[in-house]
Order: C-alpha cells, then sequence, then structure tokens
C-alpha cells in the first residue's frame, strides 16, 4: 500500500485538533446544565451558517445575511423546543425572506437565487443542526448527553474507519465528481465503524439501548453521514473551494465537521422522539 504524500502530517494535525476539542465537548455535554450543550451546538451551527454564506459569495450571490441568521435561529429553536414559541413560525419565515428580497439594492436577476440560497442554508443549518441539540433536551434528559456522545461516536469511528480502510483497501469510487478520495470500500469500513461506535457508547451510557436497535441505528446513522458528507462535497464544488474555511487545521472549517452530523442527527432525533 502506497500513502498519499502528506498523509502522516494530515493525520497528525487531525489527533491533535480532536485531543483539544474533545474533551471540551465532553466537559460541556456532561458536566454543564442541558443548555449548555444546546448553546455549544447553536454555536457551531453559526460558524457553519456563516461558511454557508461565504460558499455563496464564491459565486458572486450575495446572500440575505442577517435575514438568514433569523431564520436559521427561529428554526434551530422550533426543533430544539417544539410548540413552546407559539403558532408556527412558517408563514413568517416566508413573508421575511419573500419582503428582503424586494428591498431596494438587489438586482433583479440576483434576488431570487440569494432568497433561494438564504433560505437553503438556513434550513440547512438551523433544521439539522437544531436535531444534534435536541439529543441533548429530549426526555429523560439524563440520557441527553450520552445521546450526542452516542451520535459523535457513531459518526467520527465510522470517518476514522473509513479513512483507513479507504487508504488500505479503496479500489472503486465512491463518487467520483463530488469527492475523488471516498472509495466503495471507505465507505463499507465507515459502517462497520458506525456499528462498533454504537455498541461502545451502549456499553458506557446507553445500556437500556435494544442490541438489534442499536446495530440499526449505527448502520444508519453511519449512511447518513456519508450521505451528508457528500452533500457539502456538492456545496463547495459548486463554490469552487476545497473547504468551507480554516477553523479547524487538518478538518477544514465548521461546516466540514458538522456535514455527517447534520444528516446523522435526525435519524437519532426521530428515533429518541418517537421509540424511546
Amino acid at each position: 500500500m502506497t500513502l498519499p504524500a502528506g498523509f502522516g502530517a494530515n493525520l497528525a494535525r487531525r489527533v491533535v485538533t480532536a485531543l483539544v476539542a474533545l474533551p471540551l465537548l465532553v466537559v460541556a455535554l456532561f458536566i454543564g446544565p442541558p443548555w449548555v450543550g444546546v448553546a455549544v451546538v447553536g454555536a457551531a451551527a453559526l460558524l457553519g451558517l456563516f461558511e454557508f454564506f461565504r460558499l455563496v459569495r464564491q459565486r458572486q450571490l450575495e446572500p440575505m445575511r442577517l435575514t438568514g441568521l433569523v431564520l436559521a435561529a427561529a428554526m434551530f429553536l422550533d426543533v430544539v423546543f417544539p410548540g413552546r414559541q407559539g403558532p408556527p413560525l412558517w408563514p413568517l419565515v416566508a413573508a421575511l425572506l419573500l419582503g428582503v428580497a424586494l428591498l431596494p439594492g438587489r438586482g433583479l436577476v440576483d434576488s431570487v437565487p440569494s432568497a433561494a440560497l438564504t433560505l437553503l442554508g438556513a434550513v440547512y443549518v438551523g433544521t439539522l443542526g437544531g436535531c444534534i441539540a435536541a439529543l441533548r433536551v429530549l426526555e429523560p434528559r439524563g440520557a441527553g448527553a450520552w445521546r450526542v456522545v452516542f451520535l459523535l461516536a457513531i459518526l467520527m469511528i465510522a470517518d476514522t474507519c473509513a479513512f483507513f480502510a479507504g487508504h488500505a483497501l479503496g479500489r472503486r469510487r465512491l463518487a467520483p465528481a463530488l469527492s475523488p478520495g471516498k472509495t466503495v470500500e471507505g465507505a463499507v469500513g465507515g459502517l462497520c465503524g458506525g456499528v462498533l461506535g454504537a455498541f461502545a457508547v451502549r456499553a458506557l451510557g446507553l445500556p437500556w439501548l435494544p442490541p438489534v436497535d442499536t446495530l440499526i441505528l449505527g448502520t444508519l446513522v453511519a449512511a447518513a453521514g456519508i450521505v451528508g458528507d457528500l452533500v457539502e462535497s456538492l456545496l463547495k464544488r459548486w463554490a469552487g473551494v476545497k473547504d468551507s474555511g480554516s477553523l479547524f487545521p487538518g478538518h477544514g472549517g465548521m461546516l466540514d465537521r458538522l456535514d455527517s452530523l447534520l444528516f446523522g442527527a435526525p435519524i437519532l432525533y426521530y428515533y429518541f422522539s418517537y421509540f424511546r
């Protein structure tokens, strides 16, 4: 097996970044009250939204940043605390977005795509990010931190296994037009890693989770993470950039770290909302 140039340095940056970020996240989840975990996810989602708007600007389109922030915050809170804000906010969302598109200073040609991309960013980061935060505050709240760790473990171990399996065994490209480095063999390794991560967290903090459910959730969340990664690759290809940002050495930007979490979280959100 021949490793690509820079493999060791890239791996070292990934490890150092993880060693710094993970302990802080664990402290926020297990020692802080539930609102701290929600705030951490909200801050990450905010950074991810700004990075999404940066991608939009790479295509010479100007997103409605303040409007997008308001919409994303409303969607985030609606998912985390459903029903607490009273009547549904979606009529206000539609009126605000379309009304801002009419303001002077916006070109006739660019106003519609700008409005559409602003809404896409708010939905992408706001609603899916809300699913991550909601895992911390769903009942029973005592299991909230472990639910978030369940999501993180599945996707982080899946990503690690996919990384090594792809480099060691990868032959067939998974989606060459979007992400040439991803292979079918790496994806299979990632699915296996997701299952291992699910069972590890089950043993540590969610012993009441049925083994069959653990197997299914580990597989589905890992698969959703692959889709989320490819969706962000599509956005970056569209924008013509390699990474969404440079916040994390060896990992790219916040959106690069959130992409798989954003797609994996809704599976656990609905499972823990309706079945557990």
